[in-house]
């Protein structure tokens, strides 16, 4: 998707208020029907497995991707649409606004490092220990109450874990039970107030009597 673009400061793959339908470049797990346009920015996805839909987030009173469903595996999104495409990041960082709903949640990354090997690191709330095998890396995430900023460093983690080098991203997975205002990945780790507004989380200022 982005092997040709020039790739520096934050690539964004996901923002919830981007167009009537953020998830232009995502397929949806266990789709059964789409239904866009409900009220306003509101549009869904219904599965057998749980839903993929727009909901106004009440913290930050904005629209954003919501993923719910019985089955974490089953219910989530993946990015590009089409298996045999890859995003082609070479950014190093990859960053995800994610509200935590106290309840099971996963997310995947894919890369190739300099052995032409494809990873597979595969993150959860539900895993107490990493577990590194030849090409699946497991590890365990934990998310603050509320909405967490998760950064996660490719090349170290690919170091790490493999003891090669990070070369690139090749697709990402997002799994119940969250909601994602946006999705990027960044040359570094930046601090929130240089950050433009479609890569930082905005809490409505409260107003004191």
């Amino acid at each position: 998707m982005f092997r040709h673009t020039y790739q520096t400061g934050c690539l964004s793959i996901l923002y919830s208020l981007r167009g009537k339908n953020p998830l232009q470049s995502w397929k949806r797990h266990g789709e059964q029907h789409f239904v866009h346009g409900l009220t306003g920015n509101e549009w869904g996805c219904i599965s057998a497995y749980g839903d993929v839909k727009s909901v106004r987030d009440e913290d930050i009173e904005s629209y954003v991707v919501e993923i719910m469903g019985a089955n974490v595996q089953m219910t989530g999104i993946t990015c590009p649409r089409d298996n045999s495409d890859s995003l082609a990041v070479r950014l190093p960082f990859f960053v995800m606004i994610v509200k935590n709903m106290k309840r099971y949640f996963m997310f995947e990354v894919e890369v190739i490092d300099d052995k032409n090997k494809h990873r597979r690191f595969i993150a959860s709330n539900f895993r107490t220990a990493t577990r590194v095998g030849q090409s699946v890396c497991l590890m365990p995430v934990t998310l603050d109450v509320g909405w967490n900023q998760v950064h996660f460093d490719l090349p170290g983690c690919t170091r790490l874990a493999y003891g090669t080098n990070y070369r690139e991203t090749v697709r990402v997975r997002v799994f119940a039970n969250c909601r994602i205002r946006s999705v990027f990945f960044c040359d570094r780790i930046y601090a929130e107030e240089t950050l433009p507004p479609e890569y930082k989380l905005f809490l409505p200022i409260q107003v004191k009597a």
